[in-house]
């Protein structure tokens, strides 16, 4: 059992001595460390989704009128331009029901229904007024309030004034157009048309044709550098306008239907 042992042990001393005189081969040179990848925190991952996201649409809402209105004459005849080479009055008190509910508390009462909406769906609101007991804005103001915002659409929010027996909605948009949004203008004016008729809102018997109403006298909508309508929710003098007007439920229904418009319009 010993005997193959020492066979091996002799070989390999043999082995040894015949390679006493051999040069080594030189060292290999150890392979380089791995390198780490960057730690990358939560927050940070987080972060940058964020700022990859693409950015929230803005639609600027204007209120028509403004509680402090009716109290402030002097301000409201104050001249601004209209946006085709003339002036006009700053601002107006808005029209009002027979029984008395203002046009400026409808506006503002509206445009915080049709925020509530808006901003669910993932828009961005702003406004042109903060509340309803101040002056103004005027109309020009008004006008070029979407495009200062760097909103994508602008949509005025108001009731009309007419005799009794006119009655329905109507949207108004600029034409000839002053600053190259008519194309947009009218298809916003068109969605917006077009959300109303779904809420089962009548288009206006007495102003315009098919609900929508091409004006070259609105300044709002002359110095819009932005695609802006307005809409005429319906008439404060008729009875039957009226009643839906007055009514948080009424308000509800046109809020959702002028929602419905401005998504549409925007494609979500």
């Amino acid at each position: 059992m010993h005997a193959p042992i020492r066979s091996v042990a002799v070989a390999v001393l043999a082995a040894a001595a015949l390679c006493s005189g051999c040069t080594a081969p030189p060292d290999t040179p150890a392979a380089p460390p791995p390198v780490a990848e960057p730690a990358v925190s939560a927050e940070a991952t987080t972060q940058g989704a964020v700022s990859s996201a693409p950015a929230a649409p803005i639609v600027l809402l204007d209120p028509g009128h403004n509680g402090g209105n009716g109290a402030n004459p002097a301000a409201l005849r104050r001249q601004v331009p209209d946006g085709r080479g003339g002036t006009k009055s700053c601002n107006t008190t808005g029209s009002a029901t027979n029984a008395g509910y203002p046009e400026h508390a409808f506006t503002w009462d509206l445009t915080q229904r049709v925020r509530t909406r808006l901003e669910a769906a993932g828009v961005r609101v702003v406004l042109t007024r903060q509340d309803d007991d101040g002056v103004g804005p005027c109309v020009d103001e008004r006008g070029a309030a979407g495009g200062r915002a760097g909103a994508v659409a602008a949509v005025s929010l108001h009731a009309d004034g007419s005799g009794p027996s006119a009655r329905g909605f109507h949207v108004a948009h600029a034409d000839p157009p002053v600053h190259g949004t008519g194309p947009e203008s009218l298809r916003l004016a068109t969605a917006l048309r077009d959300g109303l008729r779904s809420g089962r809102f009548a288009t206006a018997d007495y102003i315009g044709q098919d609900g929508l109403d091409a004006r070259d006298d609105l300044a709002g909508l002359n110095l819009a550098t932005v695609p802006t309508a307005l809409v005429e929710a319906g008439n404060m003098r008729n009875a039957d306008d009226a009643a839906v007007l007055t009514s948080a439920e009424g308000r509800d229904r046109y809020a959702e239907a002028i929602s419905a418009g401005v998504l549409a319009y925007l494609g979500r």
